[in-house]
């Protein structure tokens, strides 16, 4: 494991992404992964959107309280939103959902948020991290194009920047890459440093 501070833990990433999957063993990180916990993603009225993907990433984590009470584990969880016009664009349940958020998104800047939690059984350490993201024009063949090859139907605001749709339609990003994809890696290695 890169950290060393951290070898007294066992480490699960409590999530079904692929991506933060990924992502974390790149950054040296020994984990396991924990699925099966399935959290209603509900936002009582009044939560600021700056903080929604934080607040859902806190409810993932209350959801396996019985596991990092134990000593020796660590849990991180995480959400991501898409952010424009101040709403929150989620998941597509379908391709007409997912056709009109890259409608939404196209020829347009919006963020994207990404919460996320580190707890163990006496510490715990949460945190947002805001990437901005400006999108060309797309044209409807584009959109269609990128819908039927990539079924994006598991991410916020339909698309992946790391496919086809990032590299042709993002023009540029303003903070992390990786932030987008799902896992500010960046800053969580920061803050494991300090766990």
């Amino acid at each position: 494991m890169f950290l060393k501070n951290l070898e007294k833990y066992h480490i699960t990433l409590a999530s079904g992404s692929p991506r933060r999957h990924d992502l974390l063993r790149q950054a040296g990180i020994d984990f396991t992964i924990g699925k099966g916990r399935d959290v209603p993603e509900e936002v009582p009225y009044g939560v600021h959107i700056d903080e929604v993907a934080l607040f859902l990433a806190r409810l993932k984590s209350n959801a396996w309280k019985d596991i990092w009470q134990q000593p020796d584990q660590l849990i991180i969880t995480a959400d991501t939103i898409v952010a424009i016009d101040n709403q929150v664009i989620g998941k597509p349940d379908n391709q007409e959902q997912a056709f009109k958020m890259l409608e939404t998104l196209s020829g347009r800047s919006h963020r994207v948020i990404t919460g996320v939690m580190v707890r163990s059984a006496n510490k715990e350490i949460a945190f947002s991290d805001i990437t901005t993201v400006h999108f060309k024009p797309l044209d409807r063949e584009q959109i269609q194009y990128y819908i039927d090859r990539f079924e994006p139907y598991d991410k916020a605001g339909s698309y992946g920047i790391q496919e086809w749709i990032g590299i042709v339609g993002i023009e540029r990003i303003d903070g992390s890459y990786f932030n987008v994809m799902g896992l500010p890696v960046s800053r969580l290695m920061d803050e494991l440093e300090k766990f």
